[in-house]
């Protein structure tokens, strides 16, 4: 047995596929499939990985032995088999004035005598096809365009957050007569600078979204990255990770707090106007935690997106794929009944159950359209 023949046997003996095994190497179920049919051989380190995982010694990997299992034979057999197109023209099939029609009821044929060989081959193809290469200084624009619009954002997010609290905080002391100003001198006021913050908000977003938006392939596209970039990627999510789960464990932790000024005041019985300070000093902390979020989440997302990790895995980019006209209609047609519905009720306080009821449904209907697709 050669090491094409062990890595499929060990492979097999393990039940794994040719997936789950590139997944634990991180590499393309494409790379596996060309390790175990012998048309490439594994890079010394993937070697010593997956000495790792199988559990076994390098030496057994890399020194030949006679022995062959069934299993490799069977394998090789289909592996070594010619193309479609190879074995037709070798039989003398394919001749210039042959129509396609006849082509491609031959391949239909082969397709049909060999379906899995053949499903494994329009995979490989598609693959192939699909995967945008992302080289090394596009993968370090990318990281240090969201290092430094990741802060800007999460600032405009914790902004428009905060920016209720001077509008609560005068109305509600003209209201108990702690200031001296009525109360829509007060509400006019504190309305004037919320809309000054939304909107520098707003065009923070746009100009910051603005710089990510030739970087928005990397969310839906699958992607193809080099060893040396792959590397490069993890070490940048490792040496981030620790400090990542802090910041978001103390966000968490600024949320809970934010309601216990609200809390004590309650419980103390204190002056009405005391919860006036209490729900803006919830909103503060809340601003607090939020930009903690956005800000970490934003440049971990981005270590995510690069190497297709949690949301972002090419099962997930898939599903989304062919979700995108499903969500189209589907949002299009509640946003068409919110509208019906309240412009012929006038009931505009009511009818926004609407859309929490049909983000819920949402979930429901993407779970259906799974099960069709699994039937067919």
């Amino acid at each position: 047995m050669n090491l094409a023949e062990k890595i499929m046997t060990l492979r097999k003996k393990r039940g794994w596929s040719q997936e789950e095994l590139a997944m634990q190497l991180n590499i393309s179920r494409q790379s596996v499939s060309k390790w175990e049919s012998g048309a490439s051989i594994p890079d010394l380190d993937k070697i010593l990985k997956l000495s790792e995982i199988f559990d076994v010694t390098t030496d057994y990997l890399l020194k030949e032995t006679e022995e062959e299992s069934g299993d490799w034979k069977s394998e090789r057999e289909v592996s070594e088999r010619p193309g479609v197109m190879q074995q037709m023209e070798r039989a003398g099939f394919l001749e210039e004035e042959q129509t396609g029609n006849w082509q491609e009821e031959q391949v239909g044929s082969w397709n049909a005598e060999y379906p899995e060989d053949s499903m494994r081959m329009r995979e490989d193809t598609a693959e192939a096809r699909e995967n945008i290469e992302v080289t090394e200084e596009e993968a370090e624009q990318y990281m240090d365009t969201v290092e430094a619009t990741a802060k800007k954002i999460a600032v405009g997010v914790s902004a428009c957050i905060v920016s209720p609290v001077l509008l609560v905080l005068l109305g509600g002391l003209a209201e108990y007569k702690a200031i001296p100003m009525n109360e829509d001198m007060a509400g006019g006021i504190g309305v004037v600078i919320l809309l000054l913050i939304i909107a520098g908000a707003v065009s923070v977003f746009i100009l910051q979204g603005m710089k990510l938006d030739r970087y928005e392939y990397m969310e839906k596209e699958l992607l193809s990255l080099e060893e040396g970039v792959r590397k490069l990627v993890e070490c940048k999510k490792e040496s981030f990770e620790p400090y990542y789960r802090g910041v978001v464990a103390s966000g968490v932790v600024l949320c809970i707090l934010s309601v216990i000024p609200i809390l004590i005041g309650a419980a103390f019985n204190a002056p009405d106007v005391v919860f006036v300070f209490a729900v803006a000093l919830l909103l503060i902390l809340v601003a607090l935690g939020v930009f903690q979020f956005v800000w970490s989440g934003m440049i971990y997302g981005s270590y995510q997106k690069l190497l297709e990790e949690g949301d972002y895995a090419r099962k997930n980019k898939m599903k989304n794929k062919r979700n995108d006209h499903l969500s189209t209609v589907y949002w299009c047609t509640i946003t068409a009944v919110y509208l019906a519905v309240s412009l012929l009720t006038g009931w505009w306080y009511r009818t926004w159950i609407i859309w929490p009821t049909a983000g819920v449904f949402y979930a429901a209907v993407l779970a259906v359209a799974e099960m069709v697709r699994k039937k067919k």
